[in-house]
């Protein structure tokens, strides 16, 4: 199934989707990959903005410990990204920006000390 839209700035898009589904009409296949798209959002928001892919854990408890923290972590994050109206990646670069400012005027208080 191919849908074409439009983008913000104008510019149209192309969309292809594929299935073996031969029962379902292209709108069904696209609410469904909607659907589908806000999980593949979330995978990859708590791996990368939530540290769950970077576990140095060796027991099933430190595990099931990170992994919750990780959990927690991404609700903190969203409710953070509602209020901000940023989404996660463009929050997180600003943390990042802004916690280096402050390491560097850090730096500079010291070295006039």
């Amino acid at each position: 199934m191919k849908k074409i839209f439009t983008n913000e700035d104008g510019s149209t898009g192309h969309l292809y989707l594929i299935t073996n589904d031969l029962e379902t009409d292209g709108d069904g296949l696209y609410k469904i990959y909607q659907k589908r798209w806000k999980i593949e959002e979330y995978h990859k928001s708590i791996k990368q903005n939530a540290s769950l892919a970077k576990s140095p854990t060796k027991t099933v408890r430190s595990q099931c410990n990170h992994i919750f923290a990780s959990i927690v972590a991404f609700c903190k994050l969203e409710t953070l990204s509602v209020k901000a109206q940023l989404n996660h990646f463009a929050l997180k670069y600003k943390l990042l920006v802004r916690s280096n400012q402050i390491a560097f005027e850090e730096l500079r208080r010291l070295k006039c000390l």
